[in-house]
């Protein structure tokens, strides 16, 4: 407990002196994303469960979005779509497995191009074309890929304001455990009520959690390393996630626990405190420009968040953010938007069950709540993952059910909203070039994880028919943008 005390302090102490350097030097940047965390997972953000001392202290001295939601729940397309400030469809990269293409603009090559030394470690999982936009690319060492950070750190150029893209394993199934992260008691553990609460579901979790840890371990020795370095004053740290966590009714899906991320930003006059603005992670890259002083490509689709790092209060961002599930191992077309408190989700396939492998048969938790299933002991919370046909439509109040189980769509109360809802929808989704595949990328595993017999091959991409990937359109940010 002291220990952590002393590092709230020393951050405190970095927050309170750094702003006049700020304004004579370029900035430098660590980009910290991890990989399958949930929104919620951390201390800072209510979780019972893990410690997380270093990203708690971060969060205590920077600024915590309460609404940070990503484009989708997706490994790689999250990725390609944070790294361009683009829609997943509208990347070229909408689903899993897919590489960046040809003539996307990255926003590390801007700042290269500008000066900025660049470095990638860690998982990358954006394709080959990420090498125009970093000087070095490193897979990292370790379990997590961090153990090379400090590193990367100690040697960079010295005359050259750095930008490094850190990008961590952690908390990526299978779990690998060793002595950098927590180990928790399976007994101990508060199960999310979407989980059935066994004993396989609880031993997974705990491996979970222990590769959380991990990431917060690694936090703080990047934390120490740039504070012995004296360039913490003119650091911006900002921790992500790529997308939910590797659960049933989680990842990939566009609930909250699946689509919403933790964010947090740490840096020179970065007003401390907790924002509840709503920001969308193809925000990401025109802020860290507008930081940098780069000019922000016309290809970008987000918009810079910069006024509310300096005024937490300012919420004039955004009224709605957008995202979309496309295949990731079993076919999907979902989307989806935010707007207050209210979130309005649409399938193009609902006569199909809603899955991902983690909501499969093939990890502990997946095949303890299908195991459960079978013998008719789960709760209606639990069986989303079973639902076929499901809703076309679905509705939800988060003021009033934050884990999203009551759908309202036929709620005569909320008729006008959702009819608001579908009506801006429909625009972004004409705006941007988005389309439903008409041969869309088939399954590719059973509900047990086993690769489906006969040849598997992706078929067509979201975005192709309406060649979205040449739009630069950003669709509705505002209740006035919608007609």
């Amino acid at each position: 407990m002291k220990s952590v005390i002393r590092y709230v302090i020393t951050m405190g102490f970095f927050v309170y002196w750094t702003g006049s350097y700020a304004q004579t030097a370029k900035p430098n940047f660590i980009f910290f994303i991890t990989d399958d965390i949930g929104w919620n997972d951390l201390g800072c953000y209510g979780d019972p469960n893990v410690k997380t001392p270093h990203i708690d202290s971060l969060a205590a001295n920077g600024l915590k979005f309460e609404n940070a939601y990503l484009t989708t729940s997706s490994c790689s397309p999250s990725r390609s779509s944070i790294i361009t400030g683009r829609y997943p469809h509208n990347t070229g990269a909408p689903e899993l497995h897919d590489p960046l293409p040809k003539g996307q603009v990255m926003f590390p090559q801007l700042l290269k191009e500008t000066g900025y030394y660049t470095v990638l470690s860690g998982k990358n999982h954006m394709g080959p074309q990420t090498k125009h936009a970093f000087d070095t690319i490193s897979p990292g060492r370790g379990p997590g890929g961090e153990e090379d950070w400090n590193e990367i750190i100690r040697n960079r150029p010295k005359d050259q304001p750095f930008f490094f893209w850190f990008a961590s394993h952690d908390a990526h199934r299978d779990w690998q455990i060793n002595d950098k992260g927590t180990l928790y008691n399976p007994d101990d553990i508060i199960v999310p009520p979407m989980l059935y609460n066994g004993p396989k579901t609880r031993e997974d979790l705990v491996g979970y959690y222990h590769e959380v840890s991990r990431a917060d371990y690694y936090l703080g020795e990047l934390v120490k390393e740039l504070n012995k370095q004296g360039v913490l004053g003119n650091t911006y740290i900002i921790f992500m996630s790529d997308n939910g966590r590797p659960f049933p009714r989680n990842k990939g899906r566009l609930y909250d626990s699946g689509i919403k991320t933790p964010f947090i930003v740490y840096g020179p006059n970065v007003d401390k405190g907790i924002s509840n603005a709503l920001i969308s992670a193809v925000d990401i890259a025109p802020t860290i420009l507008d930081l940098a002083g780069t000019e922000i490509s016309d290809r970008i689709q987000g918009e810079s968040f910069y006024p509310i790092l300096q005024n937490k209060e300012w919420s004039n961002h955004r009224d709605f953010v957008f995202a979309e599930h496309n295949w990731h191992v079993f076919q999907a077309h979902e989307r989806m938007v935010r707007f207050k408190d209210l979130v309005y989700i649409r399938n193009a396939f609902p006569n199909r069950r809603n899955l991902l492998g983690e909501s499969s048969r093939q990890f502990p938790a997946g095949e303890e709540l299908w195991e459960a299933h079978d013998k008719g002991l789960t709760t209606p919370e639990q069986e989303d993952v079973f639902l076929v046909p499901r809703e076309g439509e679905e509705l939800y109040d988060l003021s009033a059910d934050p884990h999203q189980f009551r759908n309202l769509v036929s709620d005569r109360e909320y008729e006008e909203t959702l009819h608001y809802l579908r009506k801006a929808i429909d625009q972004w989704i004409e705006e941007t070039g988005d389309s439903v595949p008409r041969h869309p990328t088939p399954d590719r595993d059973d509900v047990n994880g086993k690769r489906l017999p006969g040849e598997w091959k992706k078929g067509e991409r979201a975005g192709v028919a309406k060649g979205a990937v040449n739009i630069n359109e950003k669709g509705p940010r505002h209740i006035q943008d919608v007609r």
